[in-house]
């Protein structure tokens, strides 16, 4: 048996500001879970395209080459993904951005910056999303 986390407890992070990536990482690493991240949108698409284990996924809503909402829309149509919840981040201060996220199937929306206790609030309710599922 390996030390390895469960495939159940793994997250999929995608932002393509390093310094956020890591900060979220770090954050929901000490909440007890694995995080997969991605750079950019299509490292994000690439990794949803071959694992399907995620409990939740954490997207910057402007990346490079595929957005946010793009990846939760493309989940949406993909019977082994559309389960899994998806917590969208913003800097930017366009409300049009919260909607777009939602509409595409978007179940958290977290304007950055943001705070150590509003990630862990907003991974809780992810996570019950996913368990609820």
């Amino acid at each position: 048996m390996s030390a390895q986390v469960p495939s159940s407890k793994r997250i999929l992070v995608a932002d393509d500001d390093p310094a956020i990536l890591r900060l979220v990482t770090a954050i929901i690493e000490k909440e007890g879970y694995e995080v997969m991240p991605a750079h950019d949108g299509r490292e994000a698409y690439k990794l949803l395209q071959t694992h399907n284990d995620f409990i939740a996924c954490v997207f910057d809503v402007m990346m490079p080459h595929i957005q946010g909402p793009e990846l939760v829309r493309y989940m949406k149509t993909e019977k082994r993904l559309m389960k899994i919840p998806v917590m969208m981040m913003t800097a930017e201060q366009n409300p049009k951005l919260s909607s777009d996220s939602f509409a595409a199937g978007a179940v958290v929306f977290l304007p950055k910056p943001f705070t150590t206790s509003q990630i862990q609030i907003m991974l809780r309710m992810l996570i019950s999303k996913s368990q609820s599922a």
